[in-house]
């Protein structure tokens, strides 16, 4: 690998699943590997095979998928951990078994209860074991970053003598700083001897908001793979963002003049994609990706950007795939316009699909005067989100006001069977979750209710969030209409929809991966 190359390393499958109310169906991690594959991505993590029969399942599938980059599977450092991810990755054109193990006094004491020097032997016996399985093997040091330097030079030499080919340093709990990063990527350099036979990966989450600072500290100090997830999803507050990376390395080669094989201009469908499988809402002002990133409120920004774009834009939104598109879509705009509308904005649905959405584009239409670029991407997220439901809203009547008790009737389809229900609540949201609990009855509890305007106006469609948790599985819906109590109880069935397939997920909490 030239010394300029950075390896994008995607776990948006693995780590950004573990997102609490995150989960995907397998369908929807095949959909998601492709767009990644075709994205340019260099290895895929596509899950942790021995948590569950789904995510062997997961890794099997997209290894068979899968046609450039490398499937990956994570592992503990145990016997049956690594023969499962070898055989998770037996179809993969090529497969690589990442293992790990936490190396910090904090983790060996209080998680592993295991001495240093028995931690040490079990690295060589993980990576040794993997290595007998496949040629491109990752160990991980957990925890890597609060881990005493001189033990962590003594596992880096291990586990590259055991035939590991790819070294990762995780800053797991989003600790360290950037200064501090890059030295522990120095010091591995300049003081373990065979460092040259394997490629240094960052891997660092967003604790403190540095996740991305810190991954560029790690390239700059010499690493060549980061590891991050579109949209910056993972366990907590998240891991680097792909896409702020990616787009980073790309902006600023005056000072960091190293190269990935990303497509940046499918950076912007990455995210639409993985937003509506998770339902996971981008924030505005989020880097590159948000609704916010290019757009101008200011009138000395306007006056700036009228005369030359550069006195405000770093980057064109064209270079990550956002349209300047002035197409404008109503009532009186035909199929044609609104499929190319939507390529535009990044979405190739099926015929089926296509026409679904163009009737509700079409119902839409006729309550809103003006549609903008979002409200077609919340109305096509959302029909993407309806595929596969065992429940469906048909139809909902609210009675509120300021005398109560609210009345909701609505009607479920559940399993191809129409139900209809009338039931009062503390306002119009409670009658309206009430009615839903008295058609589909369950144990789940609201854990998040949250509703914000996707455009302006007072016909703005409402896009609601809804999160239920239910035996410590969280899942998150998400729902779109001009009306919000229609959005509210479409978010809530979207959770119950996801919830249903989490039930048939097996894996403890004991398996969750941090790394």
């Amino acid at each position: 690998m030239a010394d300029s190359r950075v390896l994008i390393f995607d776990t948006t499958l693995r780590d950004g699943e573990q997102s609490p109310g995150a989960s995907m169906t397998l369908e929807e991690k095949i959909q998601i590997a492709e767009f990644l594959d075709a994205m340019g991505v260099d290895i895929i993590e596509a899950g942790f095979p021995i948590a569950s029969n789904g995510d062997f399942e997961s890794v099997s599938e997209v290894s068979r998928v899968v046609k450039n980059a490398v499937v990956c599977g994570l592992a503990r450092a145990g016997a049956k951990d690594i023969d499962r991810a070898g055989e998770a990755l037996r179809q993969a054109k090529r497969g690589r078994i990442h293992t790990f193990i936490s190396t910090s006094p904090v983790h060996m004491k209080h998680k592993l209860q295991m001495e240093p020097e028995a931690v040490l032997d079990a690295v060589v016996r993980s990576v040794t074991m993997a290595r007998n399985l496949v040629e491109d093997v990752e160990w991980s040091a957990e925890d890597a970053t609060r881990t005493d330097r001189d033990f962590l030079c003594r596992c880096v030499e291990a586990a590259i003598k055991a035939g590991a080919t790819t070294i990762n340093i995780p800053d797991t709990v989003g600790y360290t700083m950037p200064q501090e990063y890059a030295e522990i990527i120095g010091m591995l350099r300049a003081r373990v001897p065979n460092i040259d036979q394997a490629v240094l990966s960052t891997h660092c989450h967003n604790d403190l908001g540095l996740a991305v600072a810190n991954s560029l500290a790690g390239v700059a100090a010499g690493a060549r793979q980061v590891e991050c997830t579109i949209n910056g999803i993972g366990e907590r507050a998240g891991n680097a963002a792909l896409e702020e990376v990616v787009m980073a390395l790309q902006v600023r080669q005056d000072i960091m003049p190293y190269q990935t094989g990303i497509q940046a201009a499918m950076i912007a469908r990455a995210s639409k994609l993985v937003s509506g499988i998770t339902s996971f809402p981008v924030q505005f002002n989020k880097a590159i990706v948000g609704q916010n990133a290019f757009a101008h409120e200011s009138g000395i920004h306007q006056d700036g950007m009228l005369k030359n774009n550069q006195t405000y834009e770093i980057m064109t939104p064209e270079s990550v795939g956002i349209t300047k598109s002035s197409l404008v879509m109503g009532k009186h705009s035909g199929r044609h316009a609104f499929r190319e509308k939507l390529k535009e904005l990044g979405y190739d649905l099926g015929e089926n699909a296509m026409e679904d959405a163009f009737v509700r584009f079409k119902a839409l239409a006729d309550k809103k005067k003006h549609l903008f670029d979002d409200d077609l991407v919340a109305l096509v997220d959302d029909e993407v989100s309806r595929g596969n439901e065992h429940i469906r809203v048909i139809s909902l009547r609210v009675v509120a006001g300021s005398f109560g008790p609210q009345e909701a009737t609505l009607e479920l389809e559940v399993d191809g069977v129409v139900e209809k229900t009338t039931a009062t609540g503390d306002g119009p949201v409670d009658a309206t979750f009430n009615a839903i609990k008295a058609l589909f009855p369950h144990e789940a509890r609201l854990q998040l209710f949250k509703v914000h305007a996707v455009t302006e106006g007072t016909d703005a469609q409402a896009e609601v969030s809804v999160r239920l948790e239910e035996n410590g599985k969280s899942v998150t819906g998400r729902g779109t209409d001009t009306d919000t109590l229609v959005a509210s109880a479409r978010a809530y069935v979207s959770a119950l929809n996801r919830l249903l397939v989490k039930r048939q997920r097996t894996a403890p909490e004991a398996l969750r991966a941090a790394t």
